[in-house]
């Protein structure tokens, strides 16, 4: 399929020191994070109920917004005010909403814009039909996210600009990335292996599909990431293991532990964090499980929950390259992710990250 590819801008930073598996938990002089994956228009739709196969029912209000997972998290931490690099990579059409997605990250001046339009393919797009104070449902077209692959992403080059951290989303929702090999590999466990060894540490983030072979397309990447944040339902369709009770559905944790010390068994090199409506952790090789509880809502307070996840793993990859403790980066990401709910789209619920850290008590400074 033809390509047209945008010149980038200019990238502050150089190569100054490597991060790689050595990472201990501290910022090094490597400073960016580049966001790949998914880029879609999301058209949010709030409806009064879900109603039954051929009913009709009301749309109250209406927000198009940009969503996907690198899309929602490099919005989310230029809005929560990075002062480092990003970068954004991924495939989009040659149509309105292509526009609509160049003109957002043209706004946001990113460091480096490794968007690929594709001719004659439509970006991908989803309608999000939600009930307030319920959860939200997709209906979805993947259109150019569907021929992002590994040759595409520009790691060489990400490691010379002096980045630090490459964060892939979603795995499941790209499907060239997610196709397995005869080799057993996956585009994605390819990509992520390529960006360790250029020196950058490696995130990962799956979507909640409910293909049969989720675990099979998961696990090659698993052991290419340095991070894998994901919610209770990919982390148990990863795995096998159910971590609701199966009669109230209460979050059963010795479970979500047992699901991340499985994920950690197969490969993820440094933590599983794990996140849930109630309460997250953060599982890393040799350690107890962190916990942190989630803040507490009135139903009446949620607008949307479409971005909540994202903006959850946005304050936690800014914590992992400032290198900050643990306990602090979730209790940031839980209040992030609270404040996100209050938003129509998204990404235009979440606060500054020194809003944040005041509210957690933690000087950024």
């Amino acid at each position: 399929m033809p390509q047209v590819r945008d010149a980038g801008g200019d990238n502050a930073g150089s190569v100054l020191e490597k991060s790689g598996p050595s990472y201990d938990g501290r910022p090094s002089a490597r400073r960016g994070i580049a966001c790949a994956g998914n880029w879609i228009v999301d058209i949010v739709h709030t409806i009064t109920h879900w109603p039954n196969q051929g009913d009709l029912v009301r749309i109250s209000r209406q927000a198009i917004g940009l969503g996907g997972g690198a899309a929602n998290v490099l919005t989310d931490l230029h809005t929560l005010g990075a002062d480092f690099p990003l970068a954004a990579i991924g495939c989009i059409g040659d149509d309105a909403y292509g526009g609509m997605v160049r003109e957002h990250c043209r706004r946001l001046n990113v460091a480096r814009d490794d968007l690929l339009t594709l001719v004659g393919t439509a970006t991908a797009q989803s309608h999000v039909m939600t009930v307030p104070g319920k959860s939200r449902t997709f209906f979805y077209h993947g259109g150019a996210n569907d021929a992002l692959t590994a040759d595409a992403v520009p790691i060489d080059e990400l490691a010379a600009d002096g980045f630090r951290l490459f964060y892939l989303g979603y795995l499941l929702a790209l499907d060239a990335l997610d196709r397995l090999d005869t080799a057993g590999t996956t585009g994605a466990s390819v990509l992520l292996e390529r960006a360790q060894r250029a020196g950058l540490i490696t995130c990962a983030d799956a979507v909640s599909d409910t293909r049969s072979d989720f675990d099979r397309i998961v696990a090659p990447a698993l052991p290419h990431c340095d991070y894998l944040i994901v919610n209770e339902i990919e982390a148990s369709r990863a795995t096998g293991v159910a971590v609701r009770a199966a009669d109230a559905g209460a979050l059963e944790r010795n479970s979500v532990e047992a699901a991340a010390a499985r994920l950690l068994e197969r490969g993820v090199g440094r933590a599983v964090i794990i996140h849930a409506p109630e309460a997250a952790v953060w599982a890393a090789p040799g350690s107890e499980p962190e916990w942190a509880d989630a803040e507490r809502l009135d139903p009446d307070q949620i607008v949307s929950p479409v971005g909540a996840g994202d903006a959850f793993c946005a304050c936690l990859l800014y914590g992992i390259h400032e290198g900050w403790p643990v306990p602090t980066m979730l209790r940031i990401a839980h209040l992030g992710a609270a404040a996100s709910l209050a938003g129509a789209t998204a990404t235009d619920g979440l606060p500054a990250m020194t809003d944040l850290a005041e509210s957690a008590r933690f000087d950024i400074r």
